[in-house]
């Protein structure tokens, strides 16, 4: 995907969560972040984007803590929120294609970064929020899923400080089945970081087959996984290990 179709993305899922919000209503609780309410949901969000946008608005080149939760509710909060989301928008938008800062994934450019991370960041947060009121969520498409299980495996858990970790060398496998050309990643757990190679390669020992949009909210741990064939813990383990940080 291209930086401009991150930032046409992160446009819509933001508007969308916001919508969402307005409609359930601040005290309504998140199931897919258990202990929250959409004002939680809300103020986290808001202080990523606002978090992002000082980076290439700034040119920060180092890590800058984010500036923390506001204390504010209720529609206060909503007009709080879809500010800062405007702010982020237009800031990528704007920025050079060259523009330096500080990222944390590798990326093509700092910005292409910034747009492609905050464009997943509030895609699942939408669903978040749209979790939260009454009717299904918004689809979410397959060729863009694909893109957040690859940020996902071979971006945050390539990392070291993923706490994805086995005591015996394992093997699971992601397959989406709904692709033109197909979407397969070969993980591989140790007690060394994750390494992820795209495609079958070798045996697995479990493989995790459906939807590429169900592939992308379960690895987020929003929903159940689906189809999973071989050993059961390994999605386990997943689930109990895989939270992330940004920096």
């Amino acid at each position: 995907m291209e930086t401009a179709e991150y930032i046409d993305v992160l446009a819509r899922e933001g508007r969308s969560l916001a919508a969402a919000a307005a409609e359930a209503g601040p005290d309504a609780k998140v199931p897919t972040c258990p202990g929250w309410q959409l004002r939680d949901l809300l103020r986290h969000t808001g202080m990523v984007h606002r978090w992002a946008t000082a980076f290439v608005a700034e040119g920060h080149t180092s890590y800058r803590p984010d500036g923390g939760l506001p204390d504010l509710d209720g529609a206060a909060l909503l007009d709080w929120f879809e500010e800062g989301h405007g702010r982020l928008v237009d800031t990528l938008s704007a920025a050079p294609p060259d523009v330096a800062c500080w990222h944390f994934l590798p990326a093509p450019s700092p910005l292409a970064f910034w747009a492609r991370r905050q464009a997943h960041e509030t895609t699942v947060h939408r669903f978040d929020a749209e979790s939260a009121r009454a009717g299904a969520p918004s689809a979410i498409s397959p060729e863009f899923a694909v893109d957040g299980i690859d940020e996902l495996l071979r971006g945050f858990h390539a990392r070291g400080k993923s706490k994805v970790r086995s005591a015996e060398p394992r093997v699971l496998r992601i397959r989406a089945t709904d692709t033109a050309k197909g979407a397969v990643w070969t993980v591989r757990l140790s007690t060394e970081p994750v390494v992820t190679e795209a495609g079958d390669v070798g045996d697995a020992d479990c493989e995790i087959a459906g939807p590429a949009a169900d592939l992308y909210l379960a690895l987020w741990n929003r929903l159940p996984f689906p189809g999973v064939t071989g050993d059961g813990a390994l999605p386990d383990l997943w689930r109990a290990t895989s939270a992330v940080t940004w920096g």
